[in-house]
């Protein structure tokens, strides 16, 4: 068995206002090393037709990545790997499934510390960026009197301004961002 690589399963988390189509370049990547990959759309992202205003929590928008969890075999663990508000996802899924995970990768990732709600290092992210640091952000409030969600959706100015670096192929890609709570 000498000189054989065992296959990882990389389970690939995007962020926000994306979909699993962001890793379309690592993904053959990982494929070609000998590994399995499965990116996944959170509810609302990407291909996943699901509204955002008909997502009214956290755990919601995960449940793609929590039925995958919860679908994986008692024996198998995979490496979860989540970039931007994926950190979230992810960090959600190592809580309840500890035991299917033998690591995780937050790739410039929003990463909850264990002393506050999960939620504390988003806001706190949010409150860091100034108001016109934003650009052309689009927020809005949905949900209930009770529950107000926040949802976001990247504009053009504010993508221009992430991707300034970036050949033009990477800047199409994210010319229909889907909105994020």
């Amino acid at each position: 068995m000498e000189g054989k690589k065992q296959e990882k399963h990389f389970v690939l988390v995007h962020g926000m206002c994306q979909g699993a189509w962001c890793w379309y370049k690592l993904i053959p990547l990982l494929k070609k090393a000998g590994h399995k990959v499965t990116a996944l759309d959170m509810e609302a992202s990407g291909i996943n037709t699901k509204a955002i205003e008909d997502v009214l929590s956290f755990e919601e928008y995960s449940k793609p990545l929590l039925d995958f969890m919860a679908s994986l075999s008692i024996d198998e663990k995979v490496i979860l790997v989540g970039h931007s508000l994926g950190g979230m996802n992810i960090a959600f899924a190592m809580e309840m499934f500890p035991d299917k995970i033998s690591a995780a990768v937050f790739l410039t990732a929003i990463m909850p510390d264990t002393v506050h709600q999960p939620s504390f290092v988003l806001n706190k992210f949010v409150e860091s960026v100034p108001e016109d640091g934003w650009f052309d952000t689009k927020f809005w409030t949905y949900g209930s009197k009770q529950q107000p969600l926040t949802a976001a959706v990247f504009g053009p100015q504010f993508l221009q301004h992430c991707l300034a670096l970036s050949p033009v192929q990477e800047v199409l890609r994210t010319s229909f961002p889907t909105p994020s709570p």
